[in-house]
């Protein structure tokens, strides 16, 4: 086991944007919370926590290999609409201590699967509007089904018109 330095760097930071993976035409990962790995002169790998990867369509493969700083890699083969990507994700599942930020996380080769920062609010504009306080909240929860088809507070006033009868005469 290496530990990064001077004569080899690694950097692990919080991403500062929304990162997705796209395989087959699909988006099999989207987070708010991956990790950015900088080693030495390498291009950047983005690390998505597993939890926001449609695991499904990995199959576990028995390929490993092994890395002097991160540790041993497992990985992971894609199979989706009939398109398949042999090792195409990798995860140190025990990482070295030093690298410890990126247990839980999984990676994908640039070369078999399309990674991409996403501009947040373009996706969805109002992602970061809406109820910031509990009372905010509490009032929109009170408006929604209550189970039974009832709210848990008085309706709303309609923002919409409601539309004439189609049988109206004023319609014809």
């Amino acid at each position: 086991m290496k530990t990064p330095g001077p004569d080899h760097p690694i950097s692990i930071q919080p991403a500062t944007t929304r990162w997705r993976a796209r395989f087959a035409g699909h988006v099999i990962a989207d987070t708010e919370a991956a990790l950015i790995l900088q080693e030495t002169s390498y291009q950047p790998v983005v690390y998505f926590p597993r939890a926001d990867v449609s695991s499904e369509y990995l199959s576990r493969t028995e390929r490993s290999t092994h890395c002097p700083y991160k540790g041993d890699a497992a990985y992971y083969t894609l199979l989706m609409d009939g398109e398949f990507a042999e090792n195409a994700v990798w995860s140190y599942e025990q990482p070295y201590p030093a690298m410890n930020a990126i247990a839980g996380h999984l990676a994908f080769y640039r070369d078999k699967v399309e990674i991409y920062a996403v501009d947040d609010a373009a996706v969805n504009p109002r992602h970061r509007e809406g109820p910031q306080t509990p009372a905010e909240i509490a009032a929109i929860v009170q408006h929604t089904d209550a189970g039974d088809g009832t709210t848990q507070a008085e309706h709303w006033a309609a923002n919409v018109e409601t539309p004439a009868p189609f049988d109206d005469p004023a319609v014809r």
